[in-house]
């Protein structure tokens, strides 16, 4: 049976090459490759005298018109809003939602319940940008970022262009208002024509109510012109212009310039910055800048020429591929498939936060990790979270309730498991006969600290708890330098472990893949637990990330945690560590000898590359062959600058640090190691033992 893909454009879109705008360009471009293209119809709107509630009108049009017809899949391009009416007359239909815009600009999409009535109604939401897509899941929680998609416009790329047919053109392409930066472009065209007049400055586009002229007959104005013409003009010409001031989703100005050997030069905004790659990035969007960096492009032809070439050649917006993908999901769409999988000689109660509560958000914790290290050893692990005990049994009448009950269902589970050891992480409401019941009944105790040891944080009544504890246990394992306890009474009880990697869980080998959509990824929290960010808490780590953006435009970003991005958790997390090339490993606080969160696992052990600061001293576990050591900002700026652009240094690094990590301090090492530190097995002792 036939397949039938209908496509939806938005209201007032059409497919006529004389007004066809950026959605419908995407859509027509895509189908023209697509093997399903005898199966699609594509929907736009024709001429309505109804002036009001059009785009109901249109929709509701289509869903009458079709309703009794078996339908696969629905694909709706730029309009939330519609899929209420196709979820109504089509429940049976698959429907992907595509997003060509900011999505909190959009109807229907601008609130969060709106976002996760989209996410909970479609097949597969399709962002043209990574900016749209962190738009649209901004602020949103407990949500699966994997059922989601970036495919951007793309062009097919010209060949045998030669450089030297190319005439003294600079083009402009887009709407001729203050949102696209055509008046800091004419104002440039106007100093520019003063220095050398030998150079066209010609625009591309139209404006409604238009407000903006050309300075002396500066800029030639064209007009509208059909897709295929302006990429003639591209073809011709040497330089383009897109210094939009706006939020653009993507702007195609890059890719199809790019595509032609025509020199694009935009502006590092929203989605524009997803063509770092293939155009010259504005520092400051501003008439001054524009004119500077012309002459420099217009004087020097072989600068200009080699970057002309190198745009060309980094150009991966191929429209074939693109349409490709596409028609991999619409396969996609049509089955489904789950696996599952299941994953014992000592007997572990480990008590610790295993966050119930926040389904599944963090299921590679380090707590996590530890439990899938001591079973794949073939150990018995019986878990007690306390946080969720605690929370469970908490009574307004009675406050101190709760630690009652939760330290007598540590000791039934003491006496119903018999354990040979009881872990606890992160774990101080642990009253005296606990302790003593252990002791009594030859059950080691150990403790572990993930947090920073530094005086910034380790203070007050956390410090009291910390060591009250340190008093109870057999052995601390703790993942920073034990150094700074070395006066203490208790410092041979310190034992340093590195954040382990699961390979279960740490499975990508990122340093495989030269086509990774980001260079460099880095995440803020402020605690776990929480999963989003305190208002008005600033993090010291914030000022460093702005002035790496800011001086390096060329490189592509994935900040979260960061500019009211909030931090990303669960498969969202390894969703865009697999879309990353290296990694920002820098914490908080003075003391950071051998520290880093657990964040470095995951950073290393998923085969990126790393960058961390040589104050940490992890120059005892790692070598400069391994992970990338930095001084300073400037040491950090010029290093992610050369790796950047060295993909076959980058990658080999980040393979070795990959396999180190994997081999010596996976969670099989670590969890044994602990067991052997307790004196309950023999296991040899791996090369970061006694680390201080």
């Amino acid at each position: 049976m036939s397949k039938k893909i209908f496509i939806i454009l938005p209201y007032k879109e059409s497919l006529n090459p004389k007004s066809s705008g950026a959605v419908s360009l995407y859509v027509k471009d895509t189908v023209k490759h697509s093997k399903y293209k005898k199966n699609i119809k594509i929907i736009s709107s024709k001429k309505n005298k109804i002036k009001i509630f059009r785009n109901r009108n249109y929709i509701l049009d289509f869903c009458f018109k079709y309703k009794k017809t078996k339908i696969d899949i629905i694909e709706i391009h730029n309009r939330p809003e519609y899929l209420f009416y196709i979820n109504k007359y089509f429940p049976n239909t698959k429907v992907i939602l595509f997003f060509h815009n900011d999505p909190l600009t959009l109807k229907s999409s601008k609130t969060s319940e709106e976002r996760e009535y989209l996410i909970n109604n479609t097949s597969k939401l399709i962002f043209i940008s990574t900016w749209v897509q962190k738009r649209f899941y901004s602020k949103l929680k407990n949500v699966d970022i994997s059922n989601s998609e970036i495919i951007p416009h793309g062009v097919q790329k010209k060949v045998g262009i030669k450089l030297k047919n190319k005439k003294k053109n600079i083009l402009f392409v887009g709407k001729l208002n203050k949102s696209k930066g055509y008046d800091i472009f004419c104002k440039a065209a106007a100093m520019f024509k003063k220095f050398d007049p030998s150079w066209n400055f010609l625009s591309i586009g139209n404006e409604i109510r238009k407000e903006i002229f050309p300075i002396n007959n500066s800029v030639k104005e064209l007009g509208f012109l059909e897709n295929n013409k302006v990429l003639k003009y591209f073809e011709n010409s040497e330089i383009a212009i897109g210094n939009s001031v706006w939020d653009e989703p993507l702007g195609r100005i890059a890719i199809e310039a790019s595509s032609r050997k025509c020199l694009p030069i935009i502006s590092n905004v929203a989605g524009l910055s997803e063509s770092k790659k293939i155009s010259y990035v504005l520092k400051k969007n501003n008439p001054i800048e524009i004119y500077n960096l012309l002459k420099i492009i217009t004087f020097d032809n072989k600068l200009r020429q080699k970057k002309q070439n190198l745009f060309y050649k980094n150009n991966n917006f191929d429209i074939k591929i693109l349409s490709k993908k596409l028609d991999f999901i619409r396969e996609l769409n049509l089955t489904n498939s789950k696996k599952k999988s299941f994953s014992k000689n000592k007997k572990i109660l480990h008590i610790a936060n295993f966050n119930e509560n926040s389904e599944g958000r963090l299921f590679y914790s380090f707590a996590k990790k530890l439990n899938n290290g001591f079973i794949k050893n073939n150990h018995i692990v019986e878990i007690l979270s306390d946080r969720f005990s605690l929370k469970s049994n908490k009574s307004i009448l009675n406050p101190f309730d709760n630690i009652k009950k939760f330290n007598k269902k540590i000791l039934n589970t003491l006496k119903n498991f018999s354990p040979d050891i009881l872990i606890i992480g992160h774990v101080f409401n642990i009253n005296q006969p606990i302790f003593n019941y252990c002791r009594k009944n030859n059950i080691k105790i150990c403790s572990w600290y993930i947090d920073s040891v530094s005086k910034e944080f380790l203070k007050g009544d956390k410090l009291k708890a910390f060591m009250s504890n340190l008093d109870e246990v057999d052995k601390c394992f703790i993942t920073s330098s034990p150094a700074i306890f070395k006066k203490n009474k208790n410092f041979n009880k310190l034992q340093f472990i590195p954040n382990p990697v699961d390979s279960s869980i740490d499975n990508l080998k990122n340093f495989k893949n030269n086509s990774l959509d980001l260079d460099i990824f880095f995440g803020i929290s402020h605690g776990q637990n929480r999963g989003l960010l305190k208002k008005g808490k600033i993090d010291e780590r914030e000022n460093l990330i702005k002035q790496l953006v800011f001086e390096l435009p060329e490189t592509k970003f994935g900040l979260f945690g960061h500019e009211n991005f909030e931090p990303i958790w669960g498969s969202n997390f390894y969703y865009y560590l697999s879309k990353s090339k290296m990694g920002l490993n820098i914490s908080r606080g003075n003391y950071q000898k051998l520290y880093s969160s657990d964040r470095i696992s995951s950073l290393v052990g998923n085969g990126l590359l790393v960058f961390i600061n040589e104050n940490t001293e992890f120059k005892k576990i790692f070598t400069n062959k391994e992970i990338v050591f930095f001084k300073n900002k400037k040491d950090l700026v010029k290093k992610i600058r050369f790796y950047t652009l060295n993909d076959k240094i980058r990658s080999k690094i980040a393979e070795l640090g990959y396999k180190k990590y994997h081999k010596y301090m996976n969670n099989l090492i670590v969890t044994n190691y602990i067991l052997d530190c307790c004196n309950l097995i023999k296991f040899k002792k791996p090369y970061w033992h006694n680390l201080i």
